[in-house]
């Protein structure tokens, strides 16, 4: 017998016809012999109600007291799945966040688990009940109730596996698993089979929105094995492993894309100490990420800076980068909110040579310029135009094989 987690976010449990599918699911494991503890979001669109009521009574409402509603909408979901258990012939019991004791720190609206106390669980898992856990919440040690901010549930689902060091924990969403890249951008994206968390890390960092970054941290510090399932039709879904020993043909895994990027170039600026701070400090100070930096040395003694920025943020990061060129007597400022950033992920670059020379290879081929290079052990990043993003993604795509049943770039 193995002990699963599951997690069902707010599509899932959108419906009361939802809700009942994913009891029958999850009665169909247990009947296979299985313990089962499943954690849920709220039904969709369900928060996002919450918050409107909010703003309808204050717009300064504490994070206190916004935690407090919020925490209600998964609230509402377990009660409703334990019920539709229950009738089925399935005994559950349902837990808040806080009944579980999943202990976090006090920061309202992207709090982080500390601790879990799984003791409850077991009990009722030995009483063969289905345990049915609210995602996104938990409270703090003077016992207010937290939230833990975007992906919440599936940190929760992770967090729980851990702390009862579960067999699996399956994340069940409305795709069927992790994809070679965007199926709407390159119809011929195939589901992989496995994938390693490292992949999957720089994935979800490079926009690949299947599972959120904390989760997938959370689940390889505390080697949980992850898989990505579909809640609308049966498969094998996409296992997210910590091995890498089958993995070595894997060339590339996965290509990555942002739409939401923008550049700022400062050009002829002093070459000299604390000037690449005096730029990127303002910047930071506002909260705003910087994501990839180019430094190209002048033969007068100046440097050209550029560096990119979510696009929401373009406007106040070149505010602040325009006063502070001013006043390093910079000759120019120059932005581009048209640009996109392509990623090619694969640990087949460790031991595979020329992937960044195949990369460059086929977009010159396709006739994409370049405009910015960032690389890391098993990443290449490139930042092209905007209007180039689907041509190149596709390129890519067939070059490395990831279009074919068993190209180079199969997962294994």
């Amino acid at each position: 017998m193995s002990l699963l987690v599951q997690k069902f976010g707010g599509t899932s449990v959108g419906t009361v016809e939802r809700i009942l599918a994913v009891a029958r699911r999850v009665k169909a494991e247990r009947d296979r012999g299985h313990d089962m503890v499943v954690v849920v979001s709220a039904m969709s669109g369900e928060t996002n109600r919450l918050l409107e009521l909010a703003r309808g009574i204050s717009a300064d409402a504490t994070a206190r007291e916004v935690d407090v509603l919020l925490a209600t909408g998964e609230q509402v979901t377990i009660a409703l799945l334990s019920m539709a258990l229950e009738a089925i012939g399935c005994p559950a019991r349902s837990y808040t966040g806080g009944q579980v004791h999943i202990l976090t720190d006090n920061v309202h609206g992207k709090a982080r688990i500390v601790d879990i106390d799984g003791e409850r669980v077991r009990q009722d898992l030995a009483l063969g009940r289905v345990v049915v856990i609210a995602g996104f919440q938990g409270v703090d040690e003077n016992g207010n109730i937290t939230t833990l901010g975007r992906g919440g549930s599936d940190t929760t689902a992770v967090a729980m596996a851990a702390a009862l060091k579960a067999d699996e924990c399956q994340i069940y969403t409305d795709v069927d698993g992790v994809y070679t890249t965007d199926p709407r951008v390159c119809p011929q994206a195939r589901r992989l089979a496995r994938i390693t968390a490292e992949e999957m890390l720089e994935l979800a960092s490079l926009g690949a929105k299947v599972l959120q970054i904390r989760s997938v941290e959370f689940a390889g510090k505390y080697r949980v094995p992850l898989r990505v399932l579909s809640s609308f039709e049966d498969g094998p879904g996409t296992l997210i492993t910590y091995e890498e020993t089958q993995m070595e043909q894997a060339l590339i895994s996965g290509i990555a894309f942002s739409r939401d990027e923008a550049k700022l170039t400062v050009k002829g600026v002093p070459d000299q100490p604390g000037v690449a701070y005096r730029i990127l400090g303002g910047v930071a100070d506002a909260a705003i990420n910087v994501d990839m930096i180019i430094q190209n040395i002048g033969a007068d003694g100046t440097t050209d800076f550029t560096f990119t920025v979510p696009r929401t943020d373009y406007r106040k990061a070149r505010e602040i980068v325009t006063k502070t060129a001013t006043e390093l007597h910079a000759r120019d400022i120059q932005g581009d909110e048209r640009i996109a950033k392509i990623s090619v992920v694969g640990v087949g670059m460790r031991s595979h040579a020329g992937i960044a020379s195949t990369m460059f290879q086929v977009l010159a081929r396709e006739g994409i310029n370049i405009q910015m290079i960032s690389t890391s052990e098993i990443k290449i990043s490139v930042v092209v135009e905007e209007k180039y993003l689907e041509l190149a993604v596709r390129a890519l795509h067939s070059a490395f094989g990831l279009d074919a049943e068993n190209g180079s770039g199969a997962a294994a």
